[in-house]
């Protein structure tokens, strides 16, 4: 761990203050071997974050379930077990609103309300709508203001209530799978694949900074993909290369895509 090396990570003014911050959060914690956390972190957040912490003993990132996009940098002492990030004196608190299942609020609906009701976004993890309840995650300390004031979305009336983070209701994400060969994980080529756009487009999307890969921005065509690897476009959506088969007879790389619909 080295805090000059956020001079080497930040992109932007924006990213040096934020590293800043999530520095002297856990280092503090880390010196005085006592819990600390930061807010909600976007995938690209978090990438940035890795590189700056690397891997010490006792940190961890979560956001309430095991595939959480946004999550939180938990730092625990040796005394304190993972496990206890599950339990209701976590630092990350799931709530429930249930609405009139004739109603169909959205993602955004639900986003734009806790904003309106003065919720920083970084205080706000994912948000998983489902079709009689949202379940959503926020950081301890602004559940209370939560509970109390977030009333409705729009003309949808909600009810409130705070849920242990194992009753979360997460739905699964709807994919298209995309069965193709391709001569080499070239970004392009994978975004070629995955929208079923030419590959010139696809090049397109990534030299004007629209593309990334797990929330870091790429600017790189010919950036090789990993297996496992998510990759979002602006303006088209979401992707991930599932698996990386063999070769075929023609000597294409035959691979899994799943696209987010």
């Amino acid at each position: 761990m080295d805090r000059s090396n956020i001079e080497k990570i930040a992109h932007t003014s924006e990213d040096r203050l934020l590293l800043a911050k999530l520095w002297d959060k856990i280092n503090a914690g880390i010196r005085r071997n006592i819990p600390a956390n930061t807010y909600f972190l976007s995938p690209r957040e978090l990438e940035m974050a890795r590189f700056l912490f690397g891997e010490p003993e006792g940190l961890h990132a979560f956001g309430g379930y095991s595939d959480a996009e946004r999550k939180m940098l938990i730092f625990l002492p040796e005394y304190l077990e993972e496990c206890m990030l599950m339990e209701m004196d976590s630092p990350c608190v799931c709530l429930r609103a249930t609405f009139y299942e004739g109603d169909s609020p959205s993602h955004r609906d639900f986003l734009g309300a806790l904003m309106g009701i003065g919720i920083g976004r970084e205080t706000i993890g994912d948000i998983c709508v489902g079709k009689e309840h949202c379940d959503f995650f926020v950081i301890q300390e602004i559940a209370p203001y939560i509970l109390q004031n977030f009333t409705s979305t729009g003309r949808t009336k909600l009810r409130l209530q705070q849920i242990s983070l194992a009753e979360a209701d997460i739905p699964e994400p709807e994919v298209k799978e995309i069965r193709d060969t391709m001569a080499s994980l070239r970004l392009d080529s994978v975004i070629s694949s995955g929208f079923r756009i030419g590959r010139s487009l696809a090049s397109q999307y990534v030299t004007t900074g629209k593309a990334a890969i797990d929330g870091l921005p790429c600017e790189k065509p010919d950036k090789q993909v990993a297996e496992g690897s998510k990759i979002s476009v602006r303006g088209l959506g979401k992707i991930k290369l599932v698996q990386v088969n063999g070769r075929t007879k023609k000597d294409r790389i035959s691979v899994v895509i799943h696209r987010y619909v």
